[in-house]
């Protein structure tokens, strides 16, 4: 069978984060990419001029076209500006039986909104409970939560636990916000905990990061990973991703991290990825189990 995954989010006319950096994602990582575009954003490396979304009617015709042809085997869901494409959604995944990897993604890289108040509401309520893995950073969760942003372990703790409650079947708080040498992901899952570090990565080309883990994510799912391995594998292409993004000129902001890092002068890294946790225990910068 071929790994095939479908992302359902914006597209991003600058090709760094959205639609644009999923199936590029899943290329890279060796998975069929189909899409369902929710909107429409005019935008570069410098931020977000314009957003047109895509009608409901529109969506739903999407969803039904890829679901009732395709052999998915995973869904990502990225950019969803308003609520009532957000109900559309939740109305496919229920009818064709799915969860879905959930990025909520409400501003991008350069700051720009990218979803509407009124929606926050509507995703809290319709979609969350269709999450098999929810991919907040910390401004997101908070965001969720209704806290102020986490700035301690318990209090990341504290907002995975009410997002767990909200539906969510797991919850990797993303710290690539937070402060330190080190980026550190937690994976909540019930009792227990995965924590996930690797050194942090100072460069100016961080646009579609987020876009891009739940991709990697979303394609170790297709391939038939548990959901750790599948975040453990995503962890390592993302920072790989990271690391060469400096050998990239593209555009005067942030510009994005570099995909095909594989295929453009970097053999480290296998197409394939890391098939469990334990490979990849010795990349990772450091990793632990709790719970």
């Amino acid at each position: 069978m071929t790994a095939i995954a479908v992302t359902i989010a914006g597209s991003d006319s600058g090709g760094g984060a959205g639609i644009q950096a999923d199936l590029k994602t899943f290329s890279a990582l060796g998975v069929y990419g189909a899409s369902v575009i929710t909107a429409v954003t005019a935008q570069n490396t410098r931020g977000v001029s314009a957003v047109e979304d895509i009608s409901p009617t529109v969506v739903a015709a999407q969803i039904d076209a890829v679901f009732s042809d395709l052999a998915v085997g995973a869904v990502k869901i990225g950019m969803v500006s308003r609520r009532e494409t957000i109900a559309v959604i939740a109305a496919g995944l229920k009818r064709y039986d799915r969860l879905a990897v959930i990025d909520p993604v409400v501003v991008a890289t350069s700051g720009d909104p990218l979803m509407r108040p009124d929606a926050i509401a509507t995703l809290k309520e319709e979609l969350l409970p269709l999450a098999l893995i929810l991919t907040p950073n910390l401004p997101e969760a908070a965001l969720l939560t209704g806290r102020a942003i986490a700035e301690t372990e318990a209090e990341i703790a504290r907002q995975a636990e009410m997002l767990l409650k909200l539906g969510a079947r797991s919850v990797l708080m993303k710290g690539g916000h937070a402060k330190g040498r080190d980026a550190v992901d937690r994976l909540y899952r019930g009792e227990t905990v995965l924590h996930l570090s690797r050194p942090r990565i100072e460069t100016r080309n961080d646009h579609g990061t987020g876009c891009t883990l739940s991709a990697a994510i979303a394609s170790g799912l297709a391939k038939g990973k548990p959901i750790d391995d599948a975040v453990v594998a995503a962890k390592v292409y993302l920072h790989d991703a990271l690391v060469a993004a400096d050998g990239l000129a593209i555009g005067q902001g942030h510009g994005p991290v570099h995909h095909f890092h594989h295929w453009w002068g970097n053999d480290r890294a296998s197409i394939d990825g890391p098939s469990n946790v334990a490979e990849v225990q010795g990349d990772l910068g450091s990793m632990s189990r709790s719970g």
